[in-house]
């Protein structure tokens, strides 16, 4: 049960704060009320006879150490069958896995510092009698204070290591994916190398910014390391070497002691040794007032700690639900393989069909048309006495299997796709694209036929067909639809209210930030329908429909910068431009209020993107983000339900990945973003469902590339739409469709 916000417990420590929460318990940060001081209360709800016994002999060695890199454990006690308790210093700072999103891969000395602080807590704990593992060492339980001071923290996984020879057999044990060796999976026996394992794996992630292969997926041959310096150049090569051989698979070819690790950490950039505690960082500059408090110990974090009460049989350590561990560089090399194989076949039939024909001409003439013979010039035409060679016949429709049947300027011939059935027709006969050739685009596929629908199905652009190009799948990622066919790429789908039809911007080259030159156009959901929208000079990007489907909002540099402008369907020419155009401030990426009255959008000011909301009409403009110079923010989704704002953030000055954020449209009280805890990685362009229940995002996949993802608002029930190798960006719900 968690405790209450103001809940005493033992008589002495009031819950202040719930720092954190997962299946083990949660983590409070409470007022010692004996002493006035912060301090963490961390909960195991594990209450069996056996479980509070080995709490209560753990608590105890714990409550002993004292050591300038831990923090002090002061207390310990047990709450009837509520749970147990651990009282830790509370120590104020950012966790490094929060440090390294928030300024990218760490600099090498500051690596090296971390890594020698650990190495010094990890020296005291193992030289204890009896020894300590900690075996749960990863960046979010490395604890950096304001004044750059550097602590191991979370002891609720520590093991009282009892003898060489002796495995577990009680307290709970940590599996995190890239960060645990492999003995830490099942039963076998773990001893002071695997913290040396662990705290390799940190490094390694905080140089490269890259979570390193999972040691089990490693000892089962189904991937390798990829090595440190490949994803980080400027790395040393005695540091990589030194992490590296931390990482090592066989316990006997690491570093068998922490203190060895520390030494060629220090090696490695020529540094001395310095007594424990004196190793520092650089402290950041303090957060923006009003950012989220990062927790002390993280029970449940973004790095997918898994956390069992007991040993793990070795069956069942592989992976969830007992299936077996295949890792992404194998997948990668599976559908390459697949790939050579399926183009040397289509080498092989080509070269058959080729030759067979070459046979027809040169041995057996005769069994050609006389019209196909009169064009190939060493086959004489046929003798006949009445009859001429036949006129060369008109070139005929370019037919692209499987997709489409189009005519087109040389200039502009479409590419193939492989997009499975439904197979449309689209024969291009009208409107302009490129100032070449008319195009319309006509259907020979019933849109009844697509299998999905309303809030069923995404819209989103993907380069699988060379050149970007609209696609509609549905919720498995089954049935991808080519909805545009544009020479020149399409991208940044919007839907109309109705779910009937889709405004996009072309050209597009790619997953751009501005696109410069291009125009607007609508379409239908089928494919039919294809109108030139707005096609004014400059670029028109960002474009996206009203609630009541009678108005388009988008971004246009027609000015000379990035200004907002709306315009009327019915009446392309009824212009209206709604933001200031003040000089070197530009304004884009907007998004309507769903009752239509707002916009919530995105000005570019000092460098840096804001967060703004203004009135439909442009009246009344408000920044209602501020997030200061070191961050910007972009790509704001307005929740159905208008509950919420959300939007991605990314560092302005130093790289590091996006991350969601979010505000309320309503309450202006508070104008710093809320981070939203998620367990990803990579997380760019959200978009909610018509019931404002999910989010589809663009996510990183196996191959690096980008593919379109969907969860629940909460981060739960995550499933992956597409699994191309190409890119997959400007994921779109479509709304619910509505009977007529």
């Amino acid at each position: 049960m968690t405790l209450d916000k103001g809940t005493l417990i033992h008589n002495r420590y009031r819950v202040v704060d719930i720092l954190g929460q997962g299946g083990m318990g949660s983590v409070y940060r409470a007022i010692d009320e004996n002493l006035g001081t912060s301090v963490a209360l961390k909960e195991n709800l594990f209450t069996t006879d056996e479980y509070a016994r080995q709490f209560r002999l753990e608590a105890v060695i714990l409550a002993n150490l004292r050591h300038p890199n831990l923090p002090r454990v002061s207390d310990h006690f047990v709450v009837g069958d509520m749970g147990q308790y651990l009282v830790m210093d509370f120590i104020e700072g950012e966790d490094l896995r929060y440090r390294m999103e928030r300024i990218g891969m760490l600099a090498e000395e500051d690596a090296v510092h971390i890594g020698a602080s650990m190495c010094d807590a990890l020296a005291y704990l193992h030289s204890r009698k009896p020894p300590i593992l900690h075996r749960d060492i990863k960046p979010g339980n490395v604890k950096i204070s304001p004044e750059g001071h550097i602590y191991l923290v979370d002891f609720g996984l520590a093991k009282v290591y009892q003898s060489a020879s002796q495995a577990t057999t009680t307290g709970a044990r940590a599996m995190t994916p890239g960060y645990s060796p492999p003995e830490q999976y099942g039963t076998a026996r773990t001893d002071p190398r695997t913290d040396v394992y662990s705290l390799g794996a940190t490094l390694y992630a905080a140089l490269t910014g890259v979570i390193p292969e999972d040691g089990l997926a490693r000892a089962m041959d189904n991937a390798q390391l990829t090595p440190l310096r490949k994803r980080n150049p400027k790395v040393s090569r005695k540091l990589a070497a030194a992490i590296e051989k931390a990482m090592a698979v066989d316990p006997s070819d690491r570093f068998q002691i922490s203190e060895d690790f520390k030494a060629a950490l220090l090696a490695s950039k020529s540094l001395t040794q310095q007594a424990p505690g004196s190793y520092k960082v650089e402290p950041l500059p303090a957060e923006p007032a009003g950012k989220a408090r990062e927790i002390q110990a993280t029970i449940v974090d973004e790095e997918r700690s898994v956390k069992t009460p007991g040993p793990v049989p070795p069956e069942n350590a592989n992976s969830h639900e007992n299936q077996p561990f295949v890792s992404p560089l194998k997948k990668q090399k599976d559908r390459e393989r697949k790939r050579r194989a399926a183009l040397m076949r289509f080498a092989l039939f080509s070269g058959l069909v080729l030759l067979i024909l070459g046979g027809v001409v040169i041995f057996f003439p005769s069994l050609l048309p006389s019209d196909v013979r009169a064009m190939v010039p060493f086959l004489a035409p046929p003798s006949t006495a009445t009859s001429t060679p036949s006129p060369t016949p008109p070139i005929p429709t370019q037919t692209m299997p499987p997709t489409f049947t189009a005519t087109l300027p040389a200039s502009a011939t479409p590419k193939p796709t492989n997009t499975p059935s439904p197979t449309p027709t689209l024969i291009v006969t009208e409107a302009t694209v490129d100032g070449t050739a008319p195009v319309t685009l006509l259907p020979t596929v019933d849109p009844a036929s697509i299998v999905g629908g309303g809030s069923g199905q995404i819209a989103f652009a993907s380069t699988r067909t060379g050149s970007p190009q609209i696609f509609i799948a549905d919720l498995q990622g089954q049935n991808a639809f080519q909805v545009t066919n544009m020479p020149n790429g399409a991208c940044q789908p919007s839907w109309s209210p109705d779910g009937q039809k889709m405004v996009f911007i072309s050209p597009c080259v790619g997953n751009e930030d501005i696109y410069f030159g291009a125009s607007i156009y609508l379409i239908n959901a089928d494919g039919t329908g294809l109108t030139a929208f707005d096609a004014s000079p400059g670029g028109n990007f960002d474009p996206v429909w009203s609630p009541d489907g009678k108005t388009i909002a988008f971004a246009s540099m027609r000015t000379g910068q990035m200004e907002i402008f709306t315009v009327n369907i019915e009446d392309p020419t009824s212009l209206t431009q709604i933001t200031s155009g003040e000089a070197r401030v530009e304004a884009r990426m907007p998004v309507w209020s769903p009752d239509g009255t707002k916009l919530v959008y995105v000005v570019k000011r000092i460098g840096v993107y804001q967060i703004w909301m203004m009135n439909a009409d442009g009246s009344e403009k408000v920044q209602i983000v501020r997030s200061g110079v070191a961050y910007t923010d972009y790509l704001p989704a307005w929740s159905p339900k208008n509950d919420l704002i959300i939007f991605n953030q990314r560092c302005a000055t130093k790289f590091c990945n996006p991350y969601l954020m979010s505000t309320s449209p309503t309450d202006r009280t508070n104008e710093q973003g809320l981070r939203v805890s998620l367990n990803i990685a990579f997380i760019e362009n959200i978009d909610y469902s018509p019931d404002g229940f999910y989010l589809a995002y663009e996510g990183v996949g196996e191959a690096g590339n980008l593919d379109i993802f969907f969860m629940t608002q909460a981060g739960g029930d995550r499933v992956r739409i597409t699994t191309d190798v190409a890119q997959d960006f400007h994921p779109v719900w479509r709304p619910a469709l509505t009977t007529p």
